[in-house]
Formats: structure tokens, sequence, C-alpha cells
């Protein structure tokens, strides 16, 4: 599975709505992924949080491309998060190199890290990956 992949699953991360705002650490902000690959904006998007990637490597950018993703920077990787009773955020992930989009989680570790994780179908072909706050 290429890093496009398990870094879109794990964009799915960050997301949160203004009610959960007030009550936990917001995600809104640039991470980027732990080779610094791509970084995304997290936002507050209708209801929920949206992750744009607002940087990209010239081989994040060719994998996309090769995936059916013309331009990657301004693609929207993760949609809809929002926060749950059990802490996680859940959402919908864009994996741009494959040209689909999953059901992700993401968990804030601490102030400038999160984990998000994707699954192919049901439990099954799950990958993780950090982002660390940019700012």
């Amino acid at each position: 599975m290429s890093f496009l992949r398990i870094a879109a699953m794990a964009a799915l991360i960050s997301a949160f709505t203004p009610a959960a705002a007030q009550r936990g650490p917001a995600l809104a902000g640039i991470w980027r992924n732990d080779s610094d690959s791509v970084r995304i904006r997290i936002a507050p998007c209708g209801p929920g949080l949206c992750g744009r990637v607002v940087a990209a490597s010239e081989k994040a950018k060719a994998d996309a491309a090769q995936g059916g993703t013309d331009r990657l920077i301004g693609t929207e990787l993760f949609h809809d998060f929002r926060r749950e009773e059990d802490g996680l955020w859940y959402g919908q992930v864009y994996v741009p190199d494959i040209d689909k989009t999953f059901d992700g989680t993401l968990e804030l570790v601490d102030r400038d890290t999160i984990v998000g994780k994707g699954c192919l179908f049901a439990g099954f072909g799950c990958k993780t990956q950090s982002w660390k706050r940019v700012r």
C-alpha cells in the first residue's frame, strides 16, 4: 500500500464540530505526515471538520496523478469528521492514489499529534498513520 494511501487513511483523524471544540482540544490547523510529504489544513466545514492538502512532495503528487487525482493540492482528504462520545473522531477519508473513499477515525494523542486509522473493509486491511501539528 502506498504512502499516500496510508496518509489519506490517517488523515481522517482530524475533525470537530463547534460544540466539540468547546469540550476538547481543537484539531484545526496545519498537520504533516511523518515523512512531511503531505500537509493538510484541518478546518470546520459544515457541521464537522475537513482536511485539505495544502502542500505535497513531487512524489506524492505523482502517486495521486497515477491514481486519477490530477491536482493533489486542494484535494479534500478528510471529510465531515465529528467527535463521538468515545473521544474518537469519525468521518470519511479520500485516498487519491486509488481514487477511493473510506470510513476512518482520528485520535488526538496529545496537543500536537493525531493518529488516523482507516480500513479497506470491515476491519480488514487497516492502516494507521501519525500526523504532527505544524501550526
